[in-house]
């Protein structure tokens, strides 16, 4: 039987400080690893998109250095 998640929090709670961020490590190692996929994904998706609209008229496109200007000038 899994045990539930307090009592492996528990068990978590008696390693050393060392070991305990060495497991927190290799846990958000797994997470990076599964949500890289989905974020570089959805990047991919919204530049395929923003280019689809640039390429129909839907938008248009800035200098660079035109946007930063106006980014500066704000603040």
């Amino acid at each position: 039987m899994a045990k539930s998640l307090s009592e492996i929090e528990s068990e978590a709670r008696q390693l050393s400080t060392k070991e305990r961020a060495r497991l927190v490590r290799r846990l958000l190692a797994t997470l990076e690893n599964e949500d890289e996929g989905d974020v570089e994904q959805a990047w991919l998706d919204e530049a395929e998109r923003r280019l689809a609209a640039y390429r129909s008229g839907e938008t248009t496109a800035r200098p660079a250095e035109e946007v930063f200007e106006a980014i500066l000038s704000r603040y």
